[in-house]
């Protein structure tokens, strides 16, 4: 008997990293899922996104699992293609009971230089896009009438703020405020909601040119060992980053019935960067 044995969850982002992780966990645990991932080019971002390859692995890994899959490439910035494609994998699949609003990007800069693109990408990603996730997903999990779990990502970015990345810890706190509503709205319908808060994990958000660079500034083109130490500056325990299955296990915690009770929490996993 897996964890999730029946039921079916909802991620975005799950073309690779966080996503693809916690797409794969769920699987084996006995959840059908339904993916959506941008695989296409964000302006304001130095690294690339996923790619349909990706998106098409992440589909393969899960399917390997002798679980079902329905994936569709949609930008969470856009409401209807979120909606068509969570509709069309409720359709197929029959139902829907958890949800991750899990997709996000990252870029940095002071804030008064920040233009006007990168924070309102970072807002319609980061933010909006979570909002449009929870509003296209959860009257499906209503209409079910079997209560359900949603579980945002925010960012230890969520609790505290950062150097350089005021319009990412704007939108990481706007996630907390959006969990913590949407907690009391759903408790009636047995749909708890709860964030998880991640430090620096070891995923393409953070391994790439702009963000070594924020951490090793005095290095023309930093390598990850380069800032490896560094970035453990940022937590309580003597590690740089956290794996991606580290976010997915307390992931998995609260879309199972084992977290029956948990609803309206900050869940840090964060190697105790915020207690620093």
């Amino acid at each position: 008997m897996g964890r999730l044995d029946g039921k079916v969850a909802f991620i975005t982002g799950a073309g690779r990293g966080q996503g693809r992780s916690h797409a794969v966990r769920f699987a084996e645990e006995g959840a059908d899922i339904i993916a959506t991932d941008i695989c296409a080019r964000v302006d304001t971002v130095s690294y690339a996104m996923s790619s349909p390859d990706d998106l098409a692995e992440t589909v393969a890994l899960v399917e390997k699992l002798d679980r079902r899959i329905i994936a569709t490439q949609a930008d969470v910035r856009d409401y209807d293609a979120t909606k068509a494609a969570v509709d069309a994998g409720v359709a197929e699949l029959g139902r829907l009971d958890i949800v991750c609003g899990n997709a996000g990007i990252a870029s940095s800069g002071p804030s008064i230089e920040l233009s006007t693109e990168a924070w309102r990408e970072m807002i319609d990603i980061n933010l909006t896009g979570v909002w449009h996730t929870c509003k296209a997903a959860i009257p499906h999990i209503i209409a079910g009438g079997r209560g359900g779990s949603v579980i945002l990502t925010s960012s230890t970015a969520g609790i505290k703020g950062f150097l350089n990345l005021s319009h990412y810890a704007a939108a990481k706190h706007g996630v907390v405020g959006l969990m913590r509503s949407l907690a009391n709205e759903l408790a009636p319908h047995r749909i708890r909601v709860n964030t998880v808060h991640p430090t620096t994990v070891s995923t393409a958000m953070v391994d790439n040119p702009e963000i070594r660079g924020l951490f090793r500034p005095d290095l023309e083109a930093p390598t990850l060992d380069d800032a490896a130490e560094a970035f453990m500056t940022m937590n309580m325990l003597p590690v740089p980053w956290v794996e991606a299955i580290d976010i997915t296990n307390a992931v998995l915690f609260l879309a199972s019935d084992e977290a029956r009770y948990v609803t309206g929490a900050s869940i840090p996993i964060d190697a105790g960067a915020t207690q620093k």
